[in-house]
């Protein structure tokens, strides 16, 4: 009966449990197994506290005794007594007839003082049969029976009269229509449950220490709430979410239909200046701004981030879960595994891979029946195509089911993908950089049978599949999106997918819980999806459209969803306009665009910037004319985002070497370049309360006009979107192809997918495709080196000179000062 039980209660589609059984069952554990929510019979413990503790909205009451008050009236100041009334019925009935001025008696029948208190009761409720040594006579004449059993409600009482004196009135059919009532209360409390429900949210307080101490000691030093907690303040139900730990939770796609007609909230993209290689803060600036949007505004607010690549973690940048009092926490969590998402990507990834090069063998080392007969095997007598072989038939033009039926030049047709290794473009993934993976040899094991060929690795978060995961829509759009993938050519230049190798199922399984959002918290106590993590120079550098959509239902009409572009506007804002919004038909509010004064003075002609040296002395001491002449970085991005027509709010990243006459000159010079507005912003030293300006800035700029437009026609010729990027984007004269990317983009273009929008792959260091020249470079030729194709993702993605798809360690990387206390368990040296 529990087990039963237990599984009703996870049926969505069961939205009460009514209990019929027969007394023997109706124990503590039984009654207690229902959840309370769907306990229409009011008898669980959870539903009896609610009870007695005066929460009336929160419980629902025994169908049983409601039927009790209902039959009795006027009860102040009247003795009630209740015989053999035991359990949840016994004490709500106490609790209801005390609260409506009734005082109470209980007994058994065999109680001492049973006549006495028989003679002194106004009403008597019974919960068994009267015997028969009780004489009616023992009653005062008028005085009210009431009979209630456990088996009232399956009409099984005997509610006939019992003597000629005193009628005894029963309940059975009151309670039943009393249950009936439960029903429909609990209906109408779950209908009310799915509609969009206010924040009820408890930010956490932060006090700012000075000398700002590190990262996760900030992180330790907050107490987070239970994921759980949080999720309710801000209206997810209780079958929305999956926990993993204390502080983190998937989020369900089911949201999305649940909340389809609630209006959307404000979207807020943050951007950047091009960065110096320590990177602007534009993670900190967002969640600094969600801070301040919610803990200090009183608005609802949703930050949404890329997961980092444990690449760039355990190398050179380090985590990615902001800084300083403007965090992600726990941020080991977040820098570390987080719910396995990556690691989804590249086991999908490495599948995929595995299956192209044994396709290539087997095709290779058989004959064409031998290779059918173990693609279609007889299994227990029987031989049958699987849905997505069958998939492929009709792809191919053959219109079979039954495997017996095809023909010698059907069953070549199908069996052999003919796959051209010179043309393979999937490559192994590993979430780590390693320079020494660049470049590989496979297949030298003597059961490989000779067949070699030289591959490579890229970084994980480079996987088509994370772009997949970052742009797609629903579980369908994901799995079709993967169907689509483009691994290689065969031998006659003809695409060959991932749907063609018969993997789709099984990567679609492999990422079916990648595909929700995490749900986390920063250190005030705001909400934080955490999805997806392509970079922004080899991919579209964009957290997921999924976690901005669900995000921007729960804010409501008035909150604010803010997400983040990878590396400059230039690179991230661009691709986010032309590849993101077109994937999610989403329309931008407004442009955060992050700046700070030692990147504005690197493009003033300031010295190199190294990760892991110190600052020259430019960058620490007061340089107004450094500053000035760097600016010119700043009114060009702020330019780009203009050709979109969406306002910009410049936010200054301040440092505590910036000069308050540095920090004034920049923000003059955003305004008079077309910024809406530009606002110094310190929350990193202060949390929320330090962009609260920030805050309100973009409060007002989101309600100005807004007349979005993309940056180009998708209908366009490749080359010619790309030269459209170049000049207008970047500043360059023209595009000069390769002969191998004018080959590529010849190919796709008769392939079919010329209508893609483009990816640019290139250097995040410079507007040009050279790390060295700062500031705005004009007049050079962007050179393309090769052209590939995301068929899955949706794009076509130019590599803009010599791009690397796997990072590199440096000399002293990140690991050297990150530990793990054998004690405490707690890690240390994370940034």
């Amino acid at each position: 009966v529990v087990n039963e039980i237990l599984r009703l209660n996870e049926d969505p589609n069961v939205q009460g449990l009514a209990l019929d059984l027969p007394e023997s069952l109706c124990s503590s554990k039984v009654l207690n197994a229902v959840k309370p929510e769907k306990d229409v019979d009011g008898l669980s413990d959870v539903n009896l506290g609610r009870l007695v503790r005066g929460d009336g909205c929160d419980c629902l009451v025994p169908p049983t005794v409601c039927a009790v008050m209902e039959l009795l009236e006027d009860l102040g100041g009247k003795t009630v007594l209740l015989v053999d009334t035991d359990g949840a019925v016994g004490a709500a009935l106490q609790c209801l007839l005390q609260r409506e001025g009734a005082a109470t008696m209980s007994c058994r029948w065999k109680a001492p003082h049973l006549r006495n208190k028989l003679q002194h009761a106004d009403a008597v409720i019974i919960g068994s049969t009267k015997p028969d040594d009780v004489p009616v006579s023992w009653i005062k004449p008028g005085t009210p029976i009431i009979s209630i059993s456990r088996d009232l409600l399956s009409e099984k009482h005997n509610y006939g009269q019992q003597n000629n004196h005193a009628a005894e009135n029963t309940v059975g059919s009151l309670a039943i229509a009393m249950r009936m009532q439960n029903m429909v209360k609990n209906t109408e409390r779950w209908i009310q449950s799915q509609q969009y429900r206010k924040w009820d949210l408890r930010c956490l307080k932060l006090q700012p220490l000075s000398p700002v101490p590190s990262d996760i000691e900030i992180s330790r030093a907050q107490s987070p709430k239970a994921v759980d907690v949080l999720a309710k303040e801000i209206g997810l139900l209780t079958d929305e979410i999956e926990i993993y730990g204390q502080t983190k939770a998937k989020v369900r796609l089911s949201l999305l239909e649940r909340l389809k007609d609630q209006p959307d909230g404000k979207y807020v993209l943050v951007a950047g200046i091009t960065p110096t290689p320590l990177g602007e803060g534009k993670s900190t600036v967002t969640i600094g701004l969600v801070q301040a949007l919610t803990a200090h505004l009183n608005l609802n607010s949703f930050a949404c981030l890329r997961q980092p690549s444990q690449g760039p973690t355990f190398g050179v940048k380090g985590g990615a879960a902001g800084g300083g009092y403007a965090q992600v926490i726990p941020m080991e969590e977040f820098n570390l595994h987080l719910t396995g998402d990556i690691h989804a990507i590249t086991a999908a990834n490495n599948l995929l891979a595995a299956a192209i090069d044994a396709r290539i063998l087997h095709e290779s080392t058989q004959s064409d029946k031998a290779l059918y007969n173990r693609l279609v095997p007889v299994v227990s007598g029987k031989r049958g195509f699987s849905a997505i072989q069958l998939a492929r038939l009709r792809r191919l033009g053959i219109n079979k089911t039954d495997p017996g039926t095809l023909t010698e030049e059907e069953i070549s047709k199908f069996a052999r993908l003919d796959i051209d290794p010179s043309t393979i473009t999937w490559q192994r993934v590993v979430d780590t950089n390693d320079r020494f993976l660049r470049k590989i040899t496979v297949g030298q094991a003597n059961t490989e049978k000779g067949f070699v060929r030289q591959a490579q690795f890229d970084i994980a978060v480079a996987s088509e599949i994370m772009a997949i995961l970052a742009l797609t829509t629903s579980l369908q759009d994901m799995k079709e999106r993967l169907g689509k993938m483009v691994v290689a050519n065969d031998k006659k230049g003809e695409p060959v997918t991932a749907e063609d190798l018969g993997v789709t199922g099984a990567l679609a399984v492999l990422m079916k819980d990648a595909i929700k959002p995490t749900l986390m918290q920063t250190l005030e106590g705001t909400p934080v999806f955490v999805h997806a993590g392509p970079f922004a120079n080899i991919a579209h550098g964009n957290s997921s459209v999924l976690a901005d959509k669900i995000a921007l239902k729960l804010v409501g009409e008035n909150g604010f969803v803010v997400t983040e572009a990878g590396f400059g506007a230039d690179i991230g804002m661009e691709k986010f306009f032309n590849i993101k919004c077109r994937a999610s038909g989403l329309v931008p509010s407004v442009v955060v665009l992050v700046a700070t004064v030692r990147a504005l003075k690197m493009h003033g002609g300031g010295p190199n910037v190294t990760a892991g040296a110190p600052l020259k002395k430019e960058y620490t001491e007061e340089n107004l004319q450094l500053v000035a002449d760097g600016c010119c970085n700043l009114q060009k991005q702020i330019q780009i985002t203009q050709l979109f027509g969406v306002p910009v709010v410049v936010a200054l990243n301040v440092f505590k070497t910036d000069s308050p006459a540095e920090v004034d000159l920049v923000c003059e010079i955003a305004k008079r370049s077309g910024a809406f507005d530009a606002v110094p912003c310190n929350h990193w030293s202060a949390g929320g309360r330090g962009a609260v300006k920030l805050a309100q800035a973009v409060e007002k700029a989101a309600n100005q006009k807004n007349s979005f437009k993309y940056l180009y026609n998708l209908e366009l010729p490749i080359v010619e979107k790309i030269r459209i990027i170049a000049q207008k984007v970047y500043g360059a004269q023209d595009i000069e192809l390769s002969p191998a990317a004018q080959s590529q983009v010849d190919r796709y273009t008769r392939q079919g997918f010329g209508n893609l929008p483009i990816c640019m792959a290139k250097t995040h260091l410079s507007l040009s495709h050279q790390p060295e020249r700062k500031g705005v470079p004009t007049g050079f030729i962007l050179p393309i080196s090769d052209v590939r194709a995301s068929i899955g993702a949706g794009f076509i993605y130019p590599l803009v000179g010599t791009m690397s798809t796997m990072p590199g360690l440096p000399t002293r990387p990140c690991f050297y000062d990150i530990d793990l206390d054998p004690i405490t368990e707690q890690v240390k040296g994370l940034f």
